[in-house]
């Protein structure tokens, strides 16, 4: 087997070799591979958006640290260092809040892009290691059926026609579990991205207008807990 799928391998390399294709299913396979490769940078660059944004969140909570206590420490900047840093520490709330819908997408994003869509690209793997193989065994068969008809090649002769049926159902059936998981696939990536998008439009633009309450109500709408909620008095900053 090993062989005759090299040798048919070598043989398409070179153009020698006649290659069995379904030009719609390899156009839908070689869009998925695109696509994966695109959304693996969207991935790579939201978990760097998370890792510079909890950064900040966390200068700001220690710069809320550092004027509350002067706040209480300079009688004079009392009230200036006082509300320097219930604004810090908004900003840090609200930063927080951000952050569990950033997180929520890149969660989301990975389990399509390496849970979904990996899975997916192995059923494809095994249809193009079977569509080679089917290829190996019918080029075989049709060496064998051009050859002399004695006694010893019609023997050899029905064993690769019954190796070639055995690879060539295997073939088909793989090449119909691609296509109906590459529809699922494409429904699935449609349903979970238009939610994701949504999501995570409308929390970076709540958080950027300052709209604490938009940026809740994202949460609250995509069912996202966070481990620190806690509703408080309106602050000095909210009020204005």
């Amino acid at each position: 087997n090993t062989y005759k799928c090299t040798k048919q391998l070598i043989s398409e390399r070179f153009g020698r070799g006649s290659r069995t294709v379904d030009l719609e299913l390899e156009t839908q396979i070689e869009l998925l591979r695109e696509t994966k490769r695109k959304y693996e940078c969207v991935l790579q660059l939201a978990r760097a958006l998370t890792s510079h944004f909890y950064s900040l969140v966390q200068t700001q909570h220690a710069l809320g640290d550092a004027f509350s206590d002067l706040s209480q420490k300079s009688p004079e900047l009392q009230e200036e260092f006082g509300y320097n840093a219930e604004t810090q520490k908004l900003l840090c709330k609200n930063g927080e809040t951000l952050l569990g819908a950033v997180n929520f997408f890149v969660s989301s994003i990975n389990t399509l892009v390496n849970k979904t869509m990996e899975d997916t690209l192995m059923t494809v793997k095994q249809y193009e290691t079977a569509r080679l193989e089917y290829d190996a065994y019918r080029t075989d068969l049709e060496e064998l059926s051009l050859g002399p008809r004695d006694a010893g090649t019609l023997c050899r002769l029905d064993v690769a026609q019954s190796q070639f049926q055995s690879h060539k159902d295997k073939y088909e059936k793989l090449r119909a579990d691609v296509a109906i998981k590459l529809k699922f696939l494409e429904e699935n990536k449609i349903k979970v991205m238009h939610k994701q998008l949504l999501l995570f439009h409308n929390a970076i633009s709540a958080y950027f207008a300052g709209n604490q309450q938009q940026l809740a109500q994202s949460l609250k709408q995509f069912n996202i807990k966070l481990k620190t909620p806690g509703v408080e008095k309106p602050s000095w900053l909210e009020e204005q």
